[in-house]
């Protein structure tokens, strides 16, 4: 984890911060698979704490049985640090 420095974030920030997070994993899982491919998809990013922050980003994913040579698990993970560095571009801005 980096130490980023950042000053402490507004509720508007946090509000932003989280959208930005869901957005960014929704849109590579769909970038990935077809959304009539998608049984369940389940995204939420929690934000607690103030200095440190500490973002949890949580992918509950299930796939149509037709897309059974797509390993759910990696794009979970895959679509989790795309919302991460997503996360660390907004921080990085708000300095």
């Amino acid at each position: 984890m980096v130490e980023l420095g950042f000053p402490e974030l507004t509720t508007e920030q946090i509000e932003c911060l989280c959208k930005i997070a869901e957005e960014t994993s929704r849109r590579f899982i769909l970038s990935k698979v077809a959304s009539k491919d998608i049984e369940r998809m389940d995204i939420s990013v929690e934000v607690e704490g103030s200095k440190p922050v500490d973002i949890t980003v949580e992918i509950d994913l299930l796939l149509s049985k037709q897309n059974r040579n797509i390993n759910e698990e990696l794009l979970v993970k895959d679509a989790i640090n795309q919302a991460y560095t997503a996360i660390e571009n907004f921080l990085r801005k708000t300095k």
